[in-house]
């Protein structure tokens, strides 16, 4: 089993809560959230159909997301899946495309257990 190490950059949300209030902030990340959660899913969904367009826009969709909340770590991956995708090189996909899953439900967890939001 891999292990992957979990980015999150304090400042972004501390620039987030000083910027929308606590209020505005939490609702922000807590869609934020839940759309990458969303979105991970259909990206593997998409990756299983062969349909490289959609995964792209899909991953892509999740850099502006991930970065948002200050999920560097994720953002970083997701930019790796689109650079996989434009290599076309398949296997490459495959590995950051599940590296990105991982990272991804890690990253999830850890804005909760941060902000100490509950669903």
């Amino acid at each position: 089993m891999h292990s992957e190490t979990v980015r999150l950059d304090p400042d972004k949300l501390t620039a987030l809560y000083d910027q929308l209030g606590e209020a505005g902030a939490e609702d922000v990340v807590c869609r934020a959230v839940e759309e990458m959660a969303v979105r991970l899913t259909h990206c593997e969904r998409l990756w299983r159909q062969d349909d490289m367009e959609s995964l792209r826009k899909s991953a892509r969709s999740l850099i502006a997301i991930a970065d948002q909340i200050g999920m560097t770590a994720l953002a970083s991956i997701a930019g790796d899946v689109t650079r996989a995708i434009d290599a076309k090189d398949h296997p490459a996909i495959a590995a950051i495309l599940f590296r990105l899953m991982r990272v991804g439900e890690r990253s999830l967890t850890a804005v909760w257990d941060q902000q100490d939001v509950t669903i």
